[in-house]
């Protein structure tokens, strides 16, 4: 077990203001949201926004939102993604379709994607994995004549531009997460974004069937804020992750996702979250550029980019796990993202027939992930660099977008 100084692979910070802020909205939940969802909508440029419980919540009722709007039941999603796309898809009652990806951009293989397309397709999920914009254009130009949907999950992407469009808002209905590891927080929590009125109106009746926290989960959820406010910080983040029931890192696929609506005490603790998530992106897109340049890894054409967590490929999986495990004595916060493609994991495979996926399951052997967030100090910086520098062979570069400001 190690004792000291250690780095979170993904955080968003939260402060003693934040707690008061909670309690706050806790007392006023009506006007709170109220004012949250008018904000989200202002910024992002959409005239309507739902508020859940968690970003996998978030996708579930988006895709059930979809899915009334048709009979058809597939949904197109990247062989290698977040644990929690398939998840959400059979949550929804729908039927997961998996389609290789480019290793260069974690996008889809568009070569491959309208091969997946058919006269079941329901709607293309593009992912925006780590915070790399996904190609909407040539998602939407294969959609659009099939009458597809197109559900943007903007979870790893919040407050990042592509194009001149905020990422999470160019889908027939987007979705972002406040999970604790996201760019910015409140505990957990998920927001859904669209213009579309019939959307809308899918999603409201979704949401009124929500129950709302009660007293007992509002005060739970207050403590897990403030322990987590305490223990993200990398002099004390060391207990938490020593303890093996926290299950701290690992990738785990949800067999049941809660639907809830946000509180307000949630709700509160998003107050001032347009200066939170501008700052956490500079911070995020500082150091992306610092890993960048002492690793001799190609930049963005912008320069810089608010990855999540800035991905990097080693030669095999023995390399990954020798690196990996070198990181995490020095607590350095190296992580390995998801350890197999969706394919793999046990409750997808029977729905994939024994197709394989090459591409997806060389990523899951090959990756590795630097954190990127606030907490991160210049000697962490250069710790992790000279713990990977040599034994990175390459880095996705594709043709970013910029944070927002």
């Amino acid at each position: 077990m190690r004792i000291g100084r250690t780095l979170p692979p993904a955080a968003a910070p939260l402060c003693l203001a934040d707690l008061w802020h909670a309690v706050a909205g806790a007392l006023c939940p009506v006007r709170t949201l109220a004012a949250l969802q008018q904000e989200i909508g202002r910024h992002f440029g959409v005239r309507h926004v739902s508020l859940v419980s968690s970003g996998t919540a978030a996708l579930t009722l988006a895709l059930k939102a979809v899915k009334s709007a048709s009979r058809r039941t597939g949904v197109v999603i990247p062989a290698y993604t977040c644990f929690s796309v398939p998840a959400a898809v059979s949550q929804a009652g729908l039927r997961p379709v998996l389609c290789d990806i480019d290793p260069r951009t974690f996008d889809y293989d568009y070569a491959l994607l309208e091969a997946r397309l058919d006269a079941d397709t329901l709607c293309v999920l593009a992912h925006n994995l780590f915070g790399i914009p996904s190609d909407l254009e040539r998602i939407q130009a294969l959609c659009a004549p099939r009458g597809i949907f197109v559900v943007e999950d903007a979870a790893q992407a919040m407050g990042t531009r592509d194009k001149g469009r905020a990422v999470g808002t160019r889908g027939d209905v987007g979705i972002f997460s406040l999970g604790r590891g996201k760019n910015i927080t409140c505990g957990s929590g998920g927001i859904i974004v669209t213009n579309s009125d019939a959307m809308a109106s899918a999603l409201a009746r979704q949401c009124r069937q929500l129950k709302k926290p009660g007293a007992i989960e509002l005060l739970k959820e207050f403590v897990r804020l403030a322990v987590m406010a305490v223990f993200i910080r990398p002099g004390l983040y060391w207990f938490p992750a020593a303890l093996p029931f926290l299950r701290l890192g690992q990738t785990v696929y949800p067999r049941q996702i809660r639907l809830r609506r946000l509180s307000g005490m949630q709700a509160g603790v998003l107050r001032g979250w347009r200066r939170h998530l501008a700052r956490s992106n500079r911070a995020r897109s500082d150091a992306a550029a610092f890993f960048m340049r002492r690793l001799s890894l190609p930049l963005g054409h912008e320069g810089s980019h608010p990855y999540l967590r800035l991905p990097v490929y080693v030669a095999n999986r023995r390399e990954r796990d020798r690196i990996h495990a070198m990181a995490q004595q020095r607590g350095l916060g190296v992580s390995v993202a998801y350890p197999t493609a969706i394919s793999e994991i046990p409750e997808v495979r029977p729905s994939v027939h024994g197709q394989r996926f090459p591409c997806a399951q060389r990523v899951a052997e090959r990756l590795l992930t630097i954190p990127t967030h606030q907490w991160l100090s210049e000697k962490d910086k250069i710790a992790i660099a000279e713990c990977v520098a040599a034994r990175v062979t390459a880095v996705p570069a594709p043709s970013l977008g910029q944070a927002a400001s």
